[in-house]
């Protein structure tokens, strides 16, 4: 089983200061590496407060990399439409070469409407964007000079881009998926690991999306057992169970994360090419303690997070991205939630 930290921030301009922020950041990537977290994840998003702070992730990964030793650096995920797919080669292969090949590169479609309108690009094109990117990455990695019809920026004839991966043929491939049927089935049909942000719903409805990519493997043939799934949720320990200490930490925060999450989505999506997106902002308007806790989140006292842990490993998942640093949440209260983690939870769960 792995673990990894995702990166989601709330911007909260009148409680926390940005330069603070990142750097309460770099510090609980650092403690996540020296106690043998396996992956950073990064979010890219814009303009909003929900995570939107940190629209550099390849700059913010990089300087991770100089900082951290072993920690796997993910981009959970690089939003492909509102991206050059050319710069997104050049920028994720530099990383690469930086971390000495701890990328993994992850990509998704994106949903937020402002941030489509304010980079010019039609919502109804995300999912072709999205296909068409990776293919004009997985090309530009070979090393070879590249030739590319797109159907959405100049033809490129003839480039060889530089620099070259650093891991070979190139970093893992991951494909962040919500909640469209056709995005799980795509991810699994391409070969790529699946991402996904499953602290949206309760736990029935996350088995039933993890079983839509787990049955699209297999009926690709492609054998489960060589690709990851990896599932994003809150996160936060205590010394013991104590559910009445757990919510007084968590509950503030975690309502400011959602009140982020619904202002960031308030103008809905395309409705043609996210279909039934518009069930999400109801979804965490219902975000109270009694909603999330346990089953969309992984939090409590080490015997309820192993439980926990135990129960996620036997539905397919391979790793937990856990979003620890969540709304106005102190910074003591993180780090000493992932002291917890490592010393009391992750040896017990290490080998499931």
């Amino acid at each position: 089983m792995k673990f990894g930290l995702f990166y989601l921030p709330t911007h909260l301009p009148d409680k926390r200061d940005v330069h603070v922020h990142m750097q309460n950041i770099v510090e609980q990537v650092e403690y996540a590496d020296s106690i043998g977290i396996d992956y950073a994840w990064m979010v890219e998003h814009h303009f909003v407060r929900h995570g939107g702070f940190l629209p550099a992730h390849y700059a913010f990964l990089s300087f991770l990399a100089a900082r951290t030793e072993n920690i796997r650096l993910g981009t959970g995920a690089t939003v492909l439409p509102l991206n050059d797919p050319l710069r997104v080669a050049e920028q994720a292969a530099t990383l690469d070469q930086l971390s000495k090949g701890r990328l993994d590169f992850g990509v998704g479609r994106g949903f937020i409407r402002d941030e489509f309108d304010a980079f010019g690009v039609p919502m109804r094109e995300s999912r072709e964007r999205v296909e068409e990117g990776v293919e004009f990455v997985l090309q530009a990695w070979t090393g070879e000079p590249l030739e590319f019809e797109s159907k959405f920026r100049p033809r490129v004839s003839g480039l060889r881009v530089l620099p070259p991966v650093y891991q070979k043929p190139h970093p893992p491939i991951w494909n962040a998926c919500l909640m469209s049927p056709e995005s799980f089935e795509w991810t699994a049909r391409e070969g790529h690991n699946l991402l996904y942000v499953a602290y949206h719903v309760d736990h029935p409805v996350a088995v039933e999306r993890i079983g839509w990519y787990q049955d699209a493997l297999e009926k690709y043939g492609r054998p489960a057992s060589d690709h990851e799934i990896c599932c994003v949720y809150h996160a936060h320990f205590l010394e013991q169970t104590d559910d009445a200490a757990l919510k007084a930490v968590v509950d503030g925060p975690m309502a400011e994360y959602a009140r982020a999450g619904i202002e960031a989505a308030s103008k809905p999506p395309d409705p043609e090419a996210y279909k039934g997106y518009q069930r999400r902002e109801s979804g965490q308007q219902e975000l109270t303690f009694e909603r999330y806790f346990p089953g969309r989140v992984l939090m409590g006292g080490p015997e309820q997070a192993v439980e926990r842990i135990e129960v996620l490993r036997e539905i397919g998942i391979t790793q937990i991205a856990m979003l620890v640093d969540f709304g106005s949440l102190a910074q003591q209260e993180i780090m000493r939630s992932l002291e917890i983690f490592g010393r009391e939870i992750l040896p017990k769960v290490r080998d499931l």
